[in-house]
């Protein structure tokens, strides 16, 4: 590797104990150790965040299991590239041993037809397929190429793992350990590295290369923070605010703001990005930021990502524009976003409670003797269509998840439940 390359090329790991990070996955039981300490590997994909180790994790696998290993990014490389790999991989041209792993970055970015390309190879074992994508496999993999692939997430770095990276590097770089470097202070790194270990070892670099030929060094925040808008300007070249500027995105969506909120998208479109990408990222906040104050707007959003799916660019930016600028200036709630997260911590804090007897199924004559069903009242056959019961289990009753904001909408709902319940749901 040459000593011009960027630090976190320089730091990535050899071998796999001295990977960091994905303990879930790679400790002493965890699943994909296990298999590759077992010599046989699946096709998989790696879902997770940017940085957190998806290229390096492929890489080290070929080296653990002494396979040889071609990259292909989804990016730059069409079906032609991939047909050229596969075909020399079956005529023994390119590699002369069995096992062949076939590595695909940013894998969501195939088109259906690219993906198609791939299924005979790997229903066959012609080569192992190992994509890497940070988006939801569920919807950007053919459910023909997700069945014969094993997902592993990757989980975003901790506060620990990125410490440990960047000690690593002052101690172990060939040319940070030529200095005198003193961690003093590190939550601004943190902060600005959003968790991804390859932002935080390249801004690192060009903080420390601020210094010019000075010896010693002291990282703190401060000095961080008055070199961070110029460092994070460099590194800008690579692209790698994608992350960034989606956030500022919905951000300003959520705050009404809907000048802010289309600047942000021209940002996006002017630097290609693609425009599904956006487009579910705006169903996401039409639920989760506008909710029950606007239903209209998640059928806004959900028509906008079928529009933009049939047009493409450069068509599709009006399509985004119209979404986001209703979305901005739609009125705001939470409550059904809060009210999930809300049952959700009760189920993992109370378990797997059980149903009660009036609401479960009674498909047999033992399950009507043990009592299934009986109690049930048919609420149609009820004035107003509602007869009072309890639906929750016993331990959780009168739990209300539900709560509403300061939406009009959401008001009404509230009223709704407290005209039918009276007080047994109180906040």
């Amino acid at each position: 590797m040459t000593h011009n390359a960027p630090l976190a090329e320089r730091m990535r790991p050899r071998t796999l104990d001295e990977y960091v990070g994905q303990a879930h996955l790679l400790s002493a039981g965890g699943s994909l150790r296990r298999a590759l300490d077992a010599g046989l590997i699946p096709s998989m994909i790696f879902w997770g965040p940017p940085g957190v180790g998806k290229t390096t994790l492929a890489q080290l696998i070929a080296t653990h299991l002494k396979r040889p290993i071609h990259t292909l990014s989804a990016i730059s490389s069409g079906v032609k590239d991939v047909r050229e790999i596969i075909t020399r991989v079956e005529q023994g041209g390119m590699f002369q041993q069995q096992g062949t792993i076939l590595f695909i970055d940013e894998i969501h970015r195939f088109s259906k037809a690219q993906q198609d390309s791939l299924l005979g190879a790997v229903e066959k074992g012609t080569v192992t397929l190992i994509g890497a994508t940070t988006e939801n496999p569920s919807f950007e993999v053919i459910s023909a190429l997700l069945s014969r692939c094993q997902v592993y997430t990757l989980q975003p770095h901790t506060k620990e793992d990125l410490l440990h990276l960047l000690h690593r590097a002052v101690t172990e770089d060939v040319h940070l350990r030529t200095k005198e470097i003193t961690l003093t202070e590190t939550n601004a790194l943190l902060a600005i590295s959003g968790g991804d270990a390859r932002k935080l070892l390249n801004i690192f670099e060009i903080i420390v290369g601020t210094f010019g030929h000075k010896q010693a060094i002291e990282i703190t925040d401060e000095v961080v923070l008055s070199t961070a808008q110029q460092s994070l300007a460099m590194y800008d070249k690579d692209g790698e605010q994608h992350y960034d500027i989606i956030s500022a995105f919905i951000k300003s969506i959520r705050g009404s703001d809907p000048n802010a909120a289309i600047y942000w998208l021209a940002r996006m479109v002017e630097g290609g990005e693609d425009p599904k990408f956006i487009a579910r990222r705006l169903i996401i906040s039409a639920s989760e930021d506008i909710g029950l104050a606007n239903t209209n707007a998640l059928l806004m959003a959900n028509n906008c990502f079928q529009a933009v799916e049939t047009v493409g660019w450069p068509e599709a930016r009006i399509i985004l524009a119209q979404c986001t600028i209703y979305l901005a200036s739609s009125p705001k709630g939470n409550a059904a976003y809060m009210a999930i997260n809300r049952a959700q911590d009760e189920v993992k804090k109370s378990g797997n409670l059980g149903v009660p007897l009036p609401l479960r199924n009674a498909p047999t004559k033992l399950m009507k003797e043990l009592g299934y069903g009986q109690g049930y009242l048919y609420s149609h056959d009820h004035p107003g269509n509602f007869a009072e019961q309890e639906f929750l289990p016993e331990e959780i009753a009168g739990t209300p998840f539900f709560q509403s904001g300061s939406s009009p909408r959401e008001r009404e709902i509230d009223e709704t439940i407290h005209t039918l319940w009276g007080n047994k749901y109180k906040k």
